[in-house]
């Protein structure tokens, strides 16, 4: 059940039969030519429809996808959004909140973008904190790297990082190939720097078209073998 398309009456009768509520997350930010600024955003909301499907649409409630997030490093490019931690941890805290007043005590994060994750996990403890009866989970694509391994074959820019790839364009190109445009996707290994993991770098200080890596090798079947992977480990671990 999707929150956005219910009534007064369907959305309080949803939460009485005991519905575990995801909250998609995702951000604004370009990912070069191929892929939109909404990628995060699309995947986020395209992974909790698929565990919504495997744990029982009847048993799931969907919230709208929080379209903004934590992109420091892009920020500097036209089209980014970027929301500081600090307005982003109390933001989701109170989406988590205002389902525990509804009656809501199984409650998951389903989070796209790497940038989110500090924010989401500070969120996180804050709604344990006030409300420990709530079962809350945050997950950004868990067990991924392991299928990542099986069926991608481009390298790795960085061993921390991917962007608008091989990866994500796979993810882009199972979920939401409409949105895809491979006639412009490229390969770009940019340069980093002997400091990079140990002082700030903006990204749009080490190339100018935001991918990491080889997007052209991309396919349908990748995304799907990573993200049904996700899935399974998401729904899994929910218990």
């Amino acid at each position: 059940m999707l929150l956005g398309e219910l009534n007064q009456e369907s959305a309080a009768a949803a939460i009485q039969k005991g519905v575990t509520a995801l909250l998609p997350i995702g951000a604004t930010e370009v990912h070069g030519n191929h892929l939109p600024l909404g990628t995060d955003s699309y995947l986020a909301q395209g992974v909790a429809e698929k565990v919504a499907q495997k744990l029982g649409a009847e048993q799931v409630l969907v919230l709208p996808c929080v379209p903004y997030g934590q992109v420091w490093s892009l920020r500097a490019a036209p089209g980014t959004v970027d929301i500081p931690d600090a307005v982003l941890v109390p933001y989701l805290t109170h989406i988590a909140l205002s389902m525990y007043r509804a009656g809501v005590r199984r409650f998951a994060f389903i989070n796209a973008h790497v940038g989110n994750c500090p924010a989401v996990k500070a969120a996180m403890r804050q709604v344990y904190a006030q409300c420990p009866d709530m079962k809350v989970f945050s997950f950004t694509y868990p067990g991924a790297e392991e299928a990542i391994a099986r069926v991608c074959t481009s390298r790795r820019p960085h061993k921390a990082y991917f962007h608008a790839c091989e990866i994500e364009t796979s993810y882009m190109l199972y979920l939401c190939p409409e949105r895809v445009d491979m006639s412009k996707a490229i390969c770009q290994y940019p340069e980093f720097p002997p400091d990079f993991d140990v002082t700030p770098w903006p990204w749009t200080d080490l190339m100018d078209v935001a991918v990491l890596g080889d997007a052209t090798v991309a396919t349908a079947e990748k995304g799907q073998a990573i993200i049904d992977a996700v899935v399974d480990n998401i729904v899994r671990l929910m218990g």
